[in-house]
């Protein structure tokens, strides 16, 4: 038996000990729309902390996130924190955003740079009149609306546009000393990728929460190009374990699930309580791995 598979001494039923937030991203087509509503009144049972809305490349959904965020507080009971990142705007366009966000009730950003308006891989510039870095749009956020929280990403591999690790966490801690109370990462298919990161975030003193990005993988191929454009890796053994499943899709999604639920559990026996689900609008597997954490829907939570 796989030793990631024994049951986690911390899972059991509704198990209040696990946090967990969730992404997604606007849709652009009416189908996609109705596959997002599913996803997200699938997933709203479980509670989750907060719900995330991403950005496109360049900012390019971002009337698309506003009016996702927007549904999600006059229907739902959902947390929603909004995207936001300084590409291809200037700081007062930046600030209108976030007024507008804090006018309409939204009190968690997820304050991003972003990726150039050609997309990950281009270089990137900063808009002349506009915040420079995540750091300085999370400062903005803060100045702007005090009471806001901010969470910020992480990169357990490095961001790709980073010279060293070290740069990296230098941003990192750069982010927290402008108002960054989260961190979430991208994500990793090997574990101590990520304690490993921990540790050294720790040890310059950075004591935020760094929650680990989860995303199970829907489609392997699509995975690799995430990948190959944000720097994370993808080890041999999960290559191998889609290997000639191209064409059986019923057996990726087995495979997707019993791969995150090693992945998670494996996180959960070594202390980790907090997790960020990159859910690509489908509900299905994130719902199964949160099941075997322990979170079930407040209507089964009778004694």
């Amino acid at each position: 038996m796989n030793s990631h598979m024994r049951p986690s001494r911390f899972v059991g039923r509704n198990n209040r000990s696990i946090r967990t937030s969730f992404e997604f991203f606007p849709p652009n087509t009416e189908e996609m729309d109705k596959i997002l509503w599913e996803s997200i009144e699938r997933l709203a049972p479980l509670a989750p902390n907060f719900v995330s809305v991403t950005y496109g490349a360049g900012g390019s959904t971002r009337e698309r996130t506003h009016a996702t965020v927007k549904r999600m507080l006059t229907e739902t009971a959902l947390v929603p924190a909004a995207h936001l990142t300084c590409v291809s705007a200037t700081r007062e366009n930046v600030d209108a955003i976030v007024r507008t966000y804090h006018d309409a009730g939204v009190r968690h950003i997820v304050a991003l740079r972003g990726d150039p308006p050609a997309g990950a891989g281009a270089r990137y510039a900063p808009h002349p009149g506009g915040y420079a870095n995540a750091a300085e749009l999370a400062a903005g956020i803060k100045r702007v609306a005090p009471d806001i929280e901010v969470s910020v990403s992480a990169y357990p591999e490095k961001h790709p546009d980073s010279p060293t690790v070290e740069a990296d966490i230098d941003m990192l801690k750069a982010k927290v000393d402008a108002g960054a109370t989260r961190a979430i990462t991208q994500f990793f298919f090997e574990n101590d990728l990520y304690f490993r990161y921990r540790d050294r975030v720790h040890a310059r003193g950075i004591d935020i929460p760094i929650v680990p990005g989860i995303l199970p993988v829907q489609n392997f191929k699509a995975t690799m190009g995430f990948a190959a454009r944000c720097g994370a890796s993808v080890p041999a053994w999960l290559a191998d374990r889609f290997h000639g499943l191209d064409h059986d899709g019923a057996t990726r999604k087995l495979i997707a699930a019993a791969v995150a639920a090693e992945q998670v559990l494996d996180l959960v026996d070594r202390g980790i309580t907090d997790f960020h689900f990159y859910t690509m609008n489908r509900a299905d597997l994130v719902y199964a791995i949160c099941h075997l954490l322990g979170l079930r829907p407040a209507m089964q939570e009778v004694v």
